[in-house]
């Protein structure tokens, strides 16, 4: 995304210089972790809603950089959770470092990140932050709640989502207007429109499970399965398939295992799991774009419906 090139130079920098600190652990494990090739999806976000907004201040880059290390925190605990080993085509920090030095630099990057967003000045920005991180925390310990579990419907899945993946792209949009000066109307179309873009780029993740290779996601295919993740195009499968596809699922989430993974992936494509999870997505990523109809005509905002668009049709 063209536009977004000035503003991730910018961020980049700021980044750099809030990364500092005296015990060289944390400078190297902070340095691997932002450095791993992440997209800064949710940065790139919200820097774009204050520029479509007329914001153009420094504070939309020290936000972005409050929010990227936010994420790059709960990146480092979910891989100890779920005990990964690849992320973005990278060992894990966890693989390199250590599980106890893992979490203890995401506790840094936390806690590094409140320091910064409370020099903004801002109440608001800090209960939208502090709100955020509160309810990730709940959807990490429900979806902690949900392994393991074949009986997991879409509602209880899509709770997971909205509030381990979605909240943060939901915050980073509503803080875009928000250090613009909005009205409350702009302020809950923004945080709309990242609620559903997050939500669908969670789905599509999940449909990668199924459908991409290691390669190209960076992650190894199956992985959601082995961790025991009843995602949706599982549910899906059990829901439409036969008796034998639904006690293949079943027994694979039950007991975290992917030695009949050509088999699931086949159950969930004939069942139509992938079909009618891409839709959900796709629906999602719609109802972000129409939250968007609310802002003045701009190149930024026809990035960000492209990008809501583009969410939608990847392989990685």
């Amino acid at each position: 995304m063209e536009l977004a090139t000035p503003e991730l130079a910018a961020l980049n920098e700021v980044i750099r210089n809030h990364l500092h600190s005296d015990v060289v652990l944390i400078r190297q494990i902070a340095e691997y972790i932002i450095s791993s090739g992440g997209k800064r999806l949710r940065p790139v976000m919200h820097m774009l809603i204050a520029r479509a907004l007329g914001h153009d201040s420094g504070t939309r880059h020290l936000l972005a950089a409050v929010i990227e290390f936010i994420h790059t925190s709960t990146l480092l605990h979910d891989d100890v959770v779920d005990e990964s080993a690849l992320r973005r085509g990278k060992n894990t920090a966890n693989a390199v470092f250590g599980n106890a030095a893992s979490v203890l630099v995401g506790d840094f990057l936390y806690s590094r990140s409140f320091q910064m967003m409370v020099s903004v000045g801002s109440m608001h920005v800090q209960e939208i932050l502090a709100d955020a991180t509160n309810v990730i925390a709940e959807g990490e310990v429900m979806q902690l709640m949900n392994a393991h579990d074949p009986d997991v419907n879409i509602e209880g899945y899509m709770q997971v989502i909205r509030y381990k993946t979605a909240k943060l792209f939901e915050a980073s949009t509503r803080l875009g207007a928000v250090i613009a000066n909005t009205s409350t109307e702009i302020e809950e179309a923004c945080s709309i429109y990242g609620q559903a873009v997050g939500t669908a780029f969670q789905i599509i993740d999940d449909i990668l499970d199924y459908e991409g290779n290691a390669e190209e996601m960076g992650k190894n295919v199956g992985d959601d399965l082995r961790e025991g993740k009843p995602t949706l195009p599982l549910i899906i499968a059990m829901q439409r398939g036969t008796d034998e596809q639904r006690e293949l699922v079943r027994n694979a989430i039950i007991h975290g295992d992917a030695e009949h993974l050509p088999q699931i992936v086949q159950a969930v494509h004939a069942t139509g799991g992938i079909d009618f999870s891409r839709e959900v997505a796709i629906k999602e990523a719609r109802r972000g774009c129409d939250a968007l109809e609310i802002l003045p005509a701009s190149q930024y905002k026809k990035a960000l419906i492209e990008f809501a668009l583009q969410s939608v049709d990847r392989r990685a």
